[in-house]
């Protein structure tokens, strides 16, 4: 994680602890006057539209005083969704058993793009096994992950 996402996740976790949510994931999209602050929530029960709005209100308004981020962008708060973002090592391990999509920051063994089995985690690497062959992926260099949807 890097030290912005890390300052941003510690500003905002305890506002959205206290209104009764998890802090399941941050991204920050960093694209001049069009960066995007996403914040993913979570809770037992789901996530509706008035949940997010609440969330907003809350972060916008230590965002505001804290100003962690120069510049404009757009904050947007949702659920994680079917298709769900991972972000930490417990997550992954919940997530063992799943597909997954893993796409890295380099390449690994000549790739970027990952999509198998999620096999849990060692130490600080996840375990993907794609066409029968398994990866270690380092947690560090993993970009983006997301459980892909079985219906």
């Amino acid at each position: 994680m890097s030290a912005k996402l890390k300052l941003l996740h510690e500003l905002i976790e305890p506002g959205v602890k206290s209104l009764g949510f998890e802090l399941w994931g941050i991204e920050y999209l960093a694209h001049g006057v069009h960066s995007v602050l996403r914040v993913y929530i979570d809770a037992e029960n789901g996530i509706g539209v008035d949940d997010c709005a609440k969330v907003s209100h809350q972060i916008s308004g230590v965002l505001d005083v804290e100003e962690p981020i120069s510049g404009q962008y757009n904050l947007e708060v949702s659920s994680p969704g079917l298709d769900r973002p991972l972000f930490t090592l417990e997550q992954f391990v919940a997530f063992t058993g799943h597909k997954v999509e893993i796409r890295l920051r380099v390449p690994f063994d000549g790739r970027r793009k990952f999509k198998g089995l999620l096999n849990g985690v060692e130490g600080d690497e996840v375990l993907v096994v794609v066409d029968k062959e398994e990866y270690l992926l380092p947690i560090d260099s993993i970009d983006r992950a997301n459980v892909v949807p079985q219906f």
